[in-house]
């Protein structure tokens, strides 16, 4: 396929749960040059950085990527990704986007790679990890769908995809018609749990610190 295959990372300056996440030092680098790597050693034709933060643009531009700065009113915590990835297909020319969050530092070259190779049979693609059921409760104290006079067996029971918000592909087509970061055929990338943590709290930073 020679179709212009380009990454999209979201980086906005503002977050309430650590200030300036996507910059924070991760074992000598910012977090946002993990997913800048990753990509850039992937098969993708071109990197870019979407982001309201002229800290966060230099980072990326430290680090080899494009930046594209998306408007104020798309960039506040109540904004959903699509708006900017719509933002950036109304700017940029790609026939395939991969959507990287920056939160996930364990992502590699290689799972890139699997989505894009799977896009011939699919229209959009995410990655996930695969887990087995169980028992979870609700915040009040009851079991979340399951008797506690009959709990299943785990063998039972069938396992899950959960999204671990890596990256998600699609096509600029798809994207414009749907206006959402998967439409149509959807493919899943499987990649391990312990590669699927996302940095949002202090705590998942020591955790990761760690696995690295």
């Amino acid at each position: 396929m020679n179709n212009k295959k380009k990454t999209i990372i979201l980086a906005r300056g503002g977050s309430k749960g650590i200030p300036k996440k996507n910059i924070i030092p991760l074992k000598g680098k910012p977090l946002l040059a993990y997913s800048i790597e990753a990509a850039k050693l992937s098969d993708v034709n071109e990197v870019w950085v979407s982001t309201d933060c002229i800290d966060i643009a230099k980072v990326a531009k430290d680090y080899g990527a494009k930046v594209i700065f998306r408007p104020l009113e798309i960039s506040g915590d109540k904004s959903k990704s699509e708006e900017s990835l719509l933002h950036f297909a109304n700017n940029i020319d790609f026939d395939i986007l991969v959507f990287i969050q920056p939160t996930s530092p364990l992502l590699l070259p290689e799972d890139i790679n699997k989505g894009l190779s799977i896009m011939s049979d699919y229209d959009s693609v995410f990655s996930a990890y695969k887990e087995h059921w169980i028992p979870r409760w609700t915040l009040d104290n009851k079991p979340d769908e399951w008797d506690i006079s009959n709990r299943p067996m785990r063998q039972d029971k069938p396992e899950k995809y959960v999204e671990n918000g890596a990256f998600y592909i699609t096509t600029k087509n798809n994207l414009l018609k749907s206006k959402c970061r998967y439409s149509g055929k959807i493919g899943i990338v499987e990649m391990p749990l312990w590669r699927s943590f996302q940095i949002d709290t202090l705590e998942d930073l020591e955790l990761i610190e760690k696995l690295l």
